[in-house]
């Protein structure tokens, strides 16, 4: 049974809601950042936060272990950067859905997470909610 990360309670599942909860890895430098979507996408029914890393080592180390659906990577984190870890992640496991967030979206930016295999490109000024929405799209999408 789902259980509401902050509270405890029971979330209830209805008929054609996807039963095992979609799991999002959240990599970013900011603790704020990463806080934020966390809380966020916890409201989510059927979505669960199973790691936040604060650099790329970390990163790929939870994506190992925590094995998500979904990564939501920063492109400048220390210790190695968000496209070296879009990299390895889609070289290792090419169906997991990568977001970049980022502070930095110019176009040579976007064109390279593209090609490494981004899915989407978010800039962390003005699209910093439309996350909710894609994360919300790919659990509607495997249930």
């Amino acid at each position: 049974m789902l259980r509401n990360r902050f509270t405890g309670a029971p979330v209830q599942i209805f008929p054609g809601e996807r039963e095992i909860p979609l799991k999002i890895l959240i990599a970013d430098d900011s603790e704020a950042v990463r806080q934020r979507l966390s809380e966020m996408l916890s409201e989510i029914a059927g979505v669960q936060v199973v790691g936040e890393a604060c650099d790329m080592v970390d990163a790929l180390e939870l994506f190992e272990k925590s094995g998500p659906d979904a990564v939501i990577l920063d492109i400048r984190m220390p210790r190695g950067g968000g496209i070296e870890a879009l990299r390895r992640i889609k070289g290792k496991c090419p169906r997991t859905r990568v977001l970049i967030l980022t502070n930095y979206p110019c176009s040579q930016y976007r064109n390279k997470c593209l090609q490494e295999g981004a899915d989407y490109f978010f800039d962390k000024s003005n699209e910093f909610m439309d996350v909710v929405g894609v994360i919300e799209g790919l659990l509607s999408a495997s249930g």
